[in-house]
């Protein structure tokens, strides 16, 4: 989608009643053209939010400022240099940690979406809690969620109620009170500047309020993350036809739960998924 197709699908979806755009990916601060489809979409009447993978966050912070975005999801699985080089392949975990402390002095609420898996990151669970003690971040952890290509198992999937459990043990949580449509569940500690959270995708997953619906990168509505029905509003757009109605087709087309794809994480096959990987969705 060029620039001005985002603007003029996001300009639709407002009309009908959107009032949060996010901006994801893959990584969106890839595009060139990422300060005019920020700034377009900021003469829209939203809430405007990014997550990112933070590398670049430093070279646009004036463009988000400017275009009023208040809160940024950083994507951030390991707080450790030598682990960051085996899971990202790259040597630049400072300069995205360095990026989060940007955004909280530019007064950006900044939450950071862990995804926890056995053997690979279990073991920092408590570091990411520790980081809110001092620091006003959001930290939430999430359960990993199997796509193409990502090697999914489900051996390596820790179940959100075993963390809040195994965090419970050594800091005095409080219940925080969540949203209409909400994904996490969210949680205070006595002390804490920040906060901590938890997105079961997978053990219990939040599908019966759920109110997001995702568009590709190539102009494609995914009524579901989990779901392999897509539906092409980019084409119809170029062609000058109103895409409304295959708008309203698919939202009423969401599956009751996951998709449609699976109801038991614990029972899937990965190789019986029609997805794409995340970094092809885009959004």
């Amino acid at each position: 989608m060029t620039p001005n197709e985002v603007f003029e699908i996001s300009k639709i979806f407002v009309n009908l009643g959107v009032i949060k755009i996010r901006l994801t990916g893959g990584e969106p601060l890839m595009r060139k053209d990422f300060p005019e489809i920020i700034t377009k979409l900021a003469s829209l009447p939203v809430e405007l939010t990014l997550t990112s993978n933070g590398y670049f966050l430093d070279k646009y912070i004036g463009e988000l400022v400017s275009s009023n975005v208040k809160s940024i999801n950083i994507s951030l699985d390991t707080l450790n240099h030598e682990n960051f080089n085996t899971i990202v392949k790259r040597n630049y975990f400072q300069k995205v940690w360095d990026n989060v402390l940007l955004c909280i002095s530019k007064g950006i609420r900044v939450k950071i979406n862990t995804v926890v898996m056995n053997h690979v990151n279990h073991h920092e669970v408590f570091d990411f809690v520790d980081i809110t003690k001092e620091l006003p971040i959001h930290q939430r952890f999430i359960e990993f969620m199997p796509f193409d290509s990502n090697n999914w198992g489900k051996e390596k999937v820790i179940p959100n109620h075993v963390l809040i459990e195994k965090i419970k043990k050594q800091y005095p949580l409080f219940k925080l009170s969540d949203r209409a449509g909400d994904t996490d569940t969210k949680y205070g500690i006595s002390g804490h500047k920040g906060t901590i959270a938890f997105i079961s995708s997978l053990s219990n997953s939040f599908c019966s309020t759920c109110n997001r619906i995702r568009i590709t990168a190539d102009g494609k509505i995914k009524n579901c993350l989990f779901g392999k029905d897509e539906f092409n509003i980019l084409k119809p757009l170029r062609e000058k036809k109103d895409i409304v109605s295959i708008i309203h087709q698919a939202i009423n087309k969401k599956h009751e739960a996951l998709g449609g794809q699976f109801t038991d994480y614990k029972k899937l096959q990965p190789s019986s998924l029609v997805n794409r990987s995340m970094i092809k969705i885009g959004g």
